[in-house]
């Protein structure tokens, strides 16, 4: 169960009533993480955001989610601009970061660095996606994505069937996904991917073992059929070497308005953690236009989802609400 002073390494440590308890405070954090409402319950805390691969999205949104609850944000983007370079080891930046902040959030191209630096540091660790292993908190801003989405179509999680589409072998948000959705009951995973780039056993045992049903296919007219979710991601390419059969199985796997209308429910939700990859356009840019597409409101949940981790990991998530006011400055922001 997670606590105050958690880490936070792995989608496996979520149980259930961890989500329910983190989307119920990332909701009443809804308008702050928007700007509507003014939140300083972390003034004098500090974040070190550790990032040694790049990052738009996970990044920024860390950075905002603290800077909303009023902390300081202290920023490292690229292993050349740190000390490993000279050879200093993991642990011992770890050691050092956690005489200078509060909480660490780290990305590495590396499996098991989270845990590394979980274990050298002296003040809680969020792993940002470690290499091709996993990314937790992009699944918990699926989770309350999908929460969301089903909800307001009048469907709950349980029973639901979600689709799982693109690199599933090098895709790690996809690892923890399957792994995080499987703490909820009669989920139906489709899986469906090139071969060469399959999901590992181990994640989909992680299901199968919890008595969810795992299909495995290789073409969209079968692996769309009955979807609730179609989470789509995008062809790793940083970390396999592309052969022309890859590119073939992937274009064929290319989700456009024309084969989601074929294929999938009309009322099914299409998810992408982006970034989307122009060149193999695994998720089509025709279909930004249908109302089925959440992938901004997925983005956007990354935030308060995040600040309900804060807030919990640093014990303040029953006393947020007596630090929050109306900003003095005025929203601006257009419509979409």
């Amino acid at each position: 169960m997670l606590d105050i002073g958690h880490d936070v390494l792995t989608a496996r440590q979520f149980e259930r009533s961890d989500l329910t308890r983190l989307a119920e405070v990332a909701e009443r954090l809804e308008p702050i993480a928007r700007g509507e409402k003014v939140c300083r319950v972390l003034e004098g805390a500090v974040m070190a955001n550790l990032f040694f691969e790049p990052s738009t999205r996970t990044r920024i949104s860390f950075g905002a989610a603290f800077a909303r609850l009023g902390g300081a944000v202290l920023d490292t983007s690229g292993l050349e601009t740190t000390s490993i370079v000279k050879g200093e080891s993991l642990s011992d930046t770890a050691r050092v970061i956690s005489g200078y902040a509060d909480v660490i959030v780290v990305r590495h191209p590396t499996p098991e660095a989270a845990k590394i630096i979980a274990g050298a540091a002296l003040v809680p660790v969020i792993n940002g996606g470690d290499g091709e292993a996993e990314h937790p908190t992009q699944a918990l801003t699926d989770f309350y994505t999908i929460s969301k989405e089903l909800k307001a179509r009048g469907k709950p999680i349980d029973g639901s069937t979600i689709v799982i589409l693109g690199d599933l072998r090098f895709g790690r948000t996809t690892h923890s996904l399957i792994t995080q959705m499987s703490v909820f009951d009669d989920i139906t995973f489709h899986l469906v991917s090139p071969e060469a780039l399959a999901m590992p056993e181990a994640y989909a045992d992680i299901a199968r073992k919890r008595g969810h049903t795992v299909k495995v296919f290789r073409t969209l007219e079968e692996g769309l059929a009955g979807a609730d979710v179609i989470y789509a991601t995008r062809y790793q390419s940083e970390r396999f070497q592309i052969d022309p059969t890859v590119r073939e199985a992937a274009e064929r796997l290319r989700l456009d308005a024309k084969s989601f209308r074929a294929h999938a429910p009309e009322d099914a939700v299409i998810l992408h953690p982006l970034p989307r990859d122009e060149v193999f356009g695994e998720l089509a840019t025709d279909i930004d236009a249908m109302d089925n597409l959440a992938v901004f409101r997925q983005t956007d949940n990354g935030v308060p989802i995040r600040m309900a981790l804060f807030v919990t990991i640093l014990g303040v998530a029953d006393s947020f609400h007596e630090m929050t006011r109306t900003p003095a400055w005025p929203l601006r922001r257009r419509p979409e």
